[in-house]
């Protein structure tokens, strides 16, 4: 993960060759003290012009001597690591031990309108249950959706929706996250969900693996049933590469966005609103789908939600008593109560979501995907619109690419 980029200034390359470069040791001191307060790694990252897809010999001897002193320096015992890029993108790398050992990384990924990943290894074998979507998309975005890692945070009416399709799509590896277990009002709208596991309170994401490894298509599930205020589940969804909100909750898709951010990860986020009166009257039906970059706009900046709702969310899960002290006092205003949901709407939104994905992937729209981050739909009207983001997040961008730290997050009012 991408912290902070130090671009070697020219004037201070003693050699700057077509195939070779060359900067004395102290010009990198001061980063190498920066990153040691903060307890994170150094890559080193240069280019082959000419596309030669390996390390070279000079590169082994520049990677041992720069290495070795970068260990002694920090003395932290941290990995560091060397990578390439090449012309047309692609990147490789390694980790470089404190003898000069090398150690190949197995993925490199790229988390930007286009999400682009580099593996070491490649299976490219496409499943039979795959050849239609190869048709489509063909071979090679069908065996990175088989290479994928993703998490869907939120199990019920639109994360079912999203879960059953990247199956169906042959995602490699899902990581699926909710506390809840299956209701009969849940029936409704939850894909795969049926009486039985809801008559002995199933959780939900045990019976959508259990209905879900029934499917056939190969795609590794985790279960994890919590939420992401647990530093082991929040850390095991930080280890996916793209990550689907499907929460009703803005606490929750605020937590969501931040482990976007500090571990650099394509972010998906959707919701739904549906107005009625209950008594078959319809005022709103609406949702709208976000595609966030780690060092971009945010959730919060988007207008999603406020600092406020953040907090009475946050009181309601860590201190019931006193919500409802300030309840009734009238501290809190327009509290949420549960609202109507249709499987028709959550799917609509749903395949949004997931087709957004795809274009991230296979980048197939006519228009730049820098300007198709904020869709919002209004069913009611049928309109379909692209906003505006807004500028980075004031509060976040400034923190993508920070990973592991103390505080988890940096929140220190996590309970």
């Amino acid at each position: 993960m991408a912290h902070e980029v130090f671009l070697v200034p020219h004037s201070d390359c003693r050699v700057r060759e077509p195939d070779c470069v060359y900067w004395p040791p102290a010009v990198g001191h001061e980063l190498y003290d920066r990153a040691a307060a903060k307890s994170m790694g150094i890559l080193k990252i240069h280019s082959h012009p000419a596309g030669f897809d390996r390390f070279s010999h000079l590169d082994d001897q520049s990677d041992k001597e720069l290495f070795q002193s970068l260990h002694s320096w920090t003395d932290d015992g941290l990995p560091h690591a060397s990578a390439v890029m090449l012309p047309d993108g692609k990147m490789f790398g390694r980790f470089v031990g404190p003898s000069g050992e090398f150690h190949l990384i197995d993925r490199i990924s790229v988390i930007g309108d286009h999400i682009r990943l580099f593996d070491r290894e490649q299976n490219r074998a496409i499943d039979d249950a795959q050849l239609r979507t190869a048709q489509a998309f063909g071979d090679q975005t069908t065996l990175l959706l088989k290479r994928l890692r993703v998490a869907v945070v939120g199990c019920s009416g639109t994360g079912s929706w999203v879960i059953e399709q990247l199956v169906r799509l042959g995602v490699g590896q899902l990581v699926i996250v909710d506390p809840d277990v299956v209701e009969r009002k849940n029936l409704n709208r939850i894909v795969n969900s049926n009486l039985s596991q809801a008559e002995r309170k199933a959780s939900k994401v045990a019976a959508l693996a259990a209905a879900l490894r029934a499917h056939g298509t190969g795609t590794e599930i985790t279960p994890l049933e919590g939420l992401l205020f647990d530093e082991g589940i929040a850390k095991a969804v930080a280890g996916c590469d793209v990550v689907f909100g499907c929460m009703d909750k803005f606490e929750g898709r605020d937590r969501l966005n931040r482990l976007a951010v500090f571990y650099l990860l394509a972010y998906i986020d959707l919701g739904v609103r549906l107005d009625a009166d209950g008594k078959g009257g319809i005022d709103n039906v609406c949702g709208a789908v976000h595609y966030l970059l780690p060092d971009g706009s945010s959730l919060l900046s988007r207008g999603c939600y406020s600092s406020e709702t953040l907090r009475v969310e946050a009181l309601l899960r860590t201190d019931p008593a006193q919500y409802k002290a300030e309840l009734d006092e009238g501290y809190i205003k327009g509290a949420k109560v549960d609202s109507p949901a249709v499987i028709s709407v959550n799917g609509f939104c749903a395949s949004m979501a997931v087709n957004e994905l795809l274009a991230r992937l296979h980048p197939y729209r006519e228009n730049r995907l820098e300007d198709e981050r904020f869709h919002s739909f209004d069913l009611r009207n049928c309109d379909w619109t692209q906003r505006e983001e807004g500028a980075a997040c004031k509060l976040l961008a400034k923190k993508a690419g920070r990973g592991d730290m103390t505080p988890f997050l940096d929140c220190i009012t996590d309970v």
